[in-house]
C-alpha cells in the first residue's frame, strides 16, 4: 500500500463513523511500535512526529529530515493505508522542511496567534502545502497545557469562527478546543460534546482532538459521531515506553553482555521492552477509535 493522503484517510473515517489515531512518535522504536500496531489490527494509520516537545536545535540540525525518512520508509513498506504527518511545527521554516522531506500532512502551531493573524499565516501554510501535494491541519482555539509547557491562555473553539476560518484558509482538517488538554498525565479532561456538535454543523472538514491521553474514554464514541475523525495521542505512550525501559533495566545482572540489552531487537533489548508496552496501549486505543479492521477492504 502506498502512502495515502490524509483527506482520503479521514473522509473514509467520517463516512464509516470511526476515527484514526495519530500516535505521536519520537524515534525508530516508537515509529515501529505504532506501525506494527496498525498492521496487527488492520487499521489505517497516521504515522509521524511532532515539534512541540522536541529540542528545536536538534530539529533544526537535521532531526526533521531524519524522523521523516524513518517514517516514510515504514509507511512505504507497510500494507496499511498510511498518512505521514509533521505535527505542530514551531516555525514556517520547519514546516517547509517537513514538506520537502515528503510529509504529506503538516501542521504549524498558530493557535495562540490573534484570529486574523492565524488566518493569514494558515493561508500561507495551505498555499505551500498544496504546491507540495500535502494536506494541512490547523487548530482554532487554544488548549490548556497540564505540563505547564505553554503559558498562553486557553480558549475554546467558536463554531461561527470555525466556519469562517475553514472557508478563508482552505485547511483540510481542524483541531478544536472543547475542554481537551495537552500533556495530561493523570485524570481526565472535560469534553463539551454539544460544542463538538455545533462546530461539526458549521464546518465540513474532519475534526481533530489533541490531548488524547486525557480525553474521557466515554466521550470518544459520541465525539466520533459528531464529526471527530482523528485523535492525537502521545503523552501516555511516552510514559509507558519509559516504564517498559525501567522495568527491563532493573533485572540486568552485574555481569552481562551489553549487546543483549541495547540494540539487539530481542526480548531483552530495553528499548524493545518500552516499544512493546506502548504498542499494547496503541492496540487498545485503535479498538476504542473503531478503526480496527477498516484497512482490510481498502
Amino acid at each position: 500500500m502506498t502512502i495515502v493522503k490524509m483527506d482520503e484517510l479521514l473522509a473514509r473515517a467520517l463516512a464509516g463513523k470511526y476515527a484514526v489515531g495519530y500516535f505521536e512518535c519520537w524515534d525508530q522504536y516508537s515509529l515501529e511500535g505504532a506501525m506494527e500496531a496498525a498492521e496487527e489490527s488492520l487499521s489505517p494509520a497516521i504515522l509521524g512526529f511532532g515539534g512541540a516537545v522536541t529540542n528545536p536545535e536538534w530539529l533544526e540540525g537535521g532531526g526533521i529530515e531524519e524522523l521523516a525518512a524513518l517514517t516514510i520508509i515504514l509507511a512505504d513498506r507497510s500494507k496499511m493505508p498510511t498518512a505521514v504527518i509533521f505535527n505542530e511545527a514551531a516555525t514556517m521554516n520547519q514546516l517547509v522542511r517537513g514538506l520537502k522531506a515528503r510529509c504529506n500532512t503538516v501542521m504549524l502551531d498558530t493557535s495562540y496567534y490573534p484570529y486574523e493573524e492565524n488566518v493569514a499565516i494558515t493561508r500561507k501554510v495551505v498555499e505551500l502545502a498544496r504546491a507540495a501535494g500535502a494536506s494541512v491541519e490547523a487548530e482554532l482555539g487554544h488548549l490548556p497545557d497540564a505540563a505547564g509547557l505553554d503559558n498562553h491562555a486557553s480558549l475554546t473553539t467558536d463554531p461561527d469562527e470555525a466556519a469562517d476560518f475553514v472557508s478563508r484558509t482552505g485547511v483540510n482538517l481542524l483541531a478544536i478546543s472543547i475542554g481537551n488538554t495537552h500533556s495530561l498525565s493523570s485524570g481526565e479532561s472535560t469534553a463539551d460534546l454539544d460544542l463538538v456538535e455545533r462546530i461539526h454543523r458549521c464546518v465540513s472538514v474532519p475534526l481533530v482532538i489533541h490531548g488524547g491521553t486525557g480525553f474521557p474514554r466515554q466521550a470518544i464514541r459520541p465525539a466520533i459521531e459528531r464529526g471527530v475523525a482523528k485523535f492525537n495521542y502521545g503523552t501516555r505512550l511516552k510514559k509507558l515506553f519509559l516504564e517498559g525501559v525501567k522495568t527491563a533495566i532493573e533485572p540486568i545482572p552485574e555481569t552481562f553482555v551489553v549487546h543483549d540489552y541495547v540494540g539487539s531487537r530481542t526480548e531483552t533489548d530495553v528499548m524493545a521492552c518500552g516499544k512493546a508496552l506502548m504498542k499494547d496501549d496503541i492496540l487498545k486505543m485503535i479498538r476504542l477509535y473503531g478503526s480496527a479492521g477498516k484497512a482490510a477492504n481498502w
